[in-house]
């Protein structure tokens, strides 16, 4: 990272995979390699946020955060910041922008899990996300149907890449998304959480 700013090269196609990862765990892991294969990606970066607007608990201690997730991440091609706590960005929205003025010339995805799709019209401005960034959505435990019947699938359902058009997700003109089908990994921060052992308490 040069200046706090992770590096990428003009034209690269940059994932952008954004939650508190309180803890990250391997299903993040699982994800991440899944949508570097299927949507075209040159990289992929975390976003460790501060925390999420639409939780109500805080998440444990940034550091804390980051140094677990650089341990369990580790992939030549995947870097984990914190680049939201230093742009100062709130909601994706914002990120999102920052990001497009810092880096003009790269092409960003926005990564999610299904089940982040069936909640994305809560999201403060959604429509400005997928107007900006195409959007690559990968299935999660009990959400597949869930997230294809969700407003914003419904909504942006003509904009929906389908077959080898998948593949070229980062190259396609917003609003663009995808959608892929993938082994499902049922690990989950608040079952760890639960477990005890992670947190600031």
């Amino acid at each position: 990272m040069r200046h706090g700013l992770p590096h990428a090269a003009p034209g690269q196609v940059v994932g952008l995979l954004g939650g508190s990862f309180d803890p990250a765990h391997g299903g993040h892991v699982h994800i991440t390699r899944e949508a570097l294969r299927r949507f075209g990606l040159d990289r992929v970066w975390w976003l460790v946020s501060p925390g999420n607007p639409l939780k109500a608990r805080g998440p444990a201690p940034m550091e804390q955060r980051l140094e677990r997730a650089r341990a369990l991440m580790a992939h030549p091609r995947v870097e984990v910041t914190g680049i939201e706590a230093r742009l100062g960005t709130r909601f994706t929205a914002e990120t999102l922008a920052a990001l497009q003025a810092l880096y003009p010339r790269v092409l960003f995805v926005w990564l999610m899990g299904a089940d982040n799709l069936v909640q994305l019209h809560r999201w403060e401005d959604w429509h400005d996300i997928m107007a900006r960034v195409p959007v690559g959505v990968l299935a999660r435990p009990g959400t597949r149907i869930a997230a294809r019947l969700s407003v914003a699938a419904r909504t942006y359902a003509r904009f929906r890449l389908r077959g080898p058009a998948v593949r070229r997700l980062g190259r396609a003109e917003a609003p663009a998304w995808a959608f892929a089908n993938v082994p499902l990994d049922p690990s989950s921060s608040t079952a760890i959480r639960d477990g005890g052992g992670w947190g600031s308490d």
